[in-house]
Parts: C-alpha cells; structure tokens; sequence
C-alpha cells in the first residue's frame, strides 16, 4: 500500500477584513447576544485572532482542492499578540483556541501582520 501526503500547494483568499481587537469583539458580542447563539470562537496564531469563511462545497472547489488550492471567500482578523483561552467582555464569552501548530495558519499570520493597519510593528500609531 502506497500513502502519500500531498500539503496544499496555495491559499487564495478573496477578501481581507480587518478590525481592531476590541471593536471586534464588541461586534461579535453583540451578535452572539442578538441571535442567542452558543459561545463563538476564534482562531489565534502568532498574535493574529482570525476566522476564514469558506466557499460551499461545489464541483469547482473541489477541482481546485484537488490540485491543492484552497479558497477562502473571506478571512476577518485582528492582532491580539497575547493567547488567553477565553475573553469575556460585554457579558459575552468568546474562546480564542491556539492553531498556531498548524503551518499553514503560521504563514496566513505571517502574511497578515505584514499587511495590518492596526500592528505596532508597521507604524509608529500606537494602538
């Protein structure tokens, strides 16, 4: 039996949204609030909190899978150099989890600090 790991080749991402920390979690609060959902949770790796929104699944997307392209339609992120497991703020709990083992998720952080309006590392506004 022959097995064969082949990583993704390429993460396309559609649309970039970024948010300063707080505001964000304010906006997630309010929302979990509104629709009287569960606990929400976030993504952290490398001082960047992140959530990607997928694409349905479609023939397409799985052709380009295949090849080893993922697309994301959308990636919402914030930096938030410090991991706490969970924030609670505006009586709402959100759960951050630490994926930063994952190296894909490493270079989206890379790539996305590199382009944040918000990090201190990129200008000289204090945040």
């Amino acid at each position: 039996m022959e097995i064969s790991i082949e990583p993704w080749k390429k993460l396309i991402i559609h649309e970039v949204i970024e948010y300063k920390f707080e505001d964000w979690v304010k906006q997630i609060a309010f929302s979990t609030r509104s629709s009287g959902g569960g606990i929400p949770t976030m993504q952290w790796t490398n001082g960047i909190v992140f959530s990607p929104a997928n694409f349905p699944t479609t023939n397409s997307t799985v052709d380009e899978q295949l090849k080893g392209t993922l697309h994301w339609s959308s990636v919402s992120f914030a930096i938030k150099e410090k991991f706490e497991k969970q924030i609670v703020k505006e009586n709402a709990t959100i759960n951050l989890v630490d994926v930063s083992v994952n190296e894909i998720f490493k270079e989206l952080a890379t790539s996305l600090k590199k382009q944040s309006k918000y990090s201190t590392a990129n200008s000289d506004t204090p945040q």
